[in-house]
């Protein structure tokens, strides 16, 4: 579990973050929403421990996160930023190799190479593998960075939670593989894992979300089960748009039509 005890974070007079308290739980699906500006993603950021916050605490079980070495947490917690890039010409192998770094010192095991192999066939990229990573298409790109931090948490440890967080997974990602995108991602929370994405497309985080979590100008606007929060009058404060909600004719999940 990730408990979020009334974090603050501000750059300056700029308040992005303001005071949010949540928990997280293995087992779910939660994604998070809101227009650009709201501070979805310097929010994962801190939940994830690459930023620090001004005030409040983060627990990953009972654990405080400053309190755990980054090498224990690396082991533990994959996250997957926004368009990460590359400035070496690596082969695709070798980007899917760098999600076991935490996991060996000098050279990677057979387990290592296994696991590699593995989420390299889950995702769909073995005709890939000796290709140049910078010569990938942005799509590409997406799938094999999905394959490193995959790599990363593959194997259940015991006694401990996986975390993985996802900031825009979809960016570059046709229809077909965001869709085979979030099946592989929504998979993990069949075993102990904490799973959290920041997400643009409602629709989309209706069909595959346990959890939608609102943000509107550094706060938590609404936070809980999509047929139980989600509404035209959410929407609206929170997007500033006009829109209906109907019934999905395909799986009677509600589904947002924009006016």
């Amino acid at each position: 579990m990730v408990s979020i005890k009334n974090i603050y974070y501000s750059i300056g007079k700029k308040e992005i973050v303001k005071n949010i308290s949540v928990e997280f739980l293995p087992g779910e699906f939660t994604m998070i929403l809101g227009p650009n500006g709201s501070g979805k993603s310097t929010f994962l950021r801190l939940f994830s421990g690459e930023l620090k916050p001004v005030s409040g605490d983060i627990y990953y079980d009972d654990k405080k996160i400053s309190d755990l070495k980054k090498e224990t947490l690396a082991k533990e917690r994959a996250v997957m930023s926004q368009q990460p890039e590359l400035g070496f010409p690596l082969t695709v192998e070798e980007v899917v190799m760098m999600g076991r770094y935490p996991h060996f010192d000098f050279n990677p095991a057979k387990a290592d190479e296994q696991i590699c192999n593995e989420v390299i066939e889950i995702m769909d990229i073995e005709d890939l593998k000796e290709r140049n990573y910078l010569t990938l298409s942005g799509g590409e790109k997406q799938r094999v960075q999905f394959a490193r931090v995959l790599a990363q948490i593959w194997e259940l440890r015991e006694n401990c939670c996986r975390y993985l967080f996802l900031d825009e997974p979809l960016t570059n990602l046709d229809i077909n593989y965001q869709q085979d995108f979030l099946t592989v991602a929504r998979s993990f929370t069949e075993t102990k894992t904490v799973l959290v994405a920041v997400m643009h497309d409602i629709n989309l985080a209706v069909q595959y979300a346990d959890k939608l979590l609102f943000l509107k100008d550094g706060k938590m606007v609404e936070y809980g089960k999509p047929l139980e929060i989600l509404s035209e009058q959410l929407i609206n404060h929170v997007f500033n748009v006009d829109v209906r909600i109907i019934e999905n004719p395909v799986n009677g999940l509600p589904l947002v039509v924009y006016r």
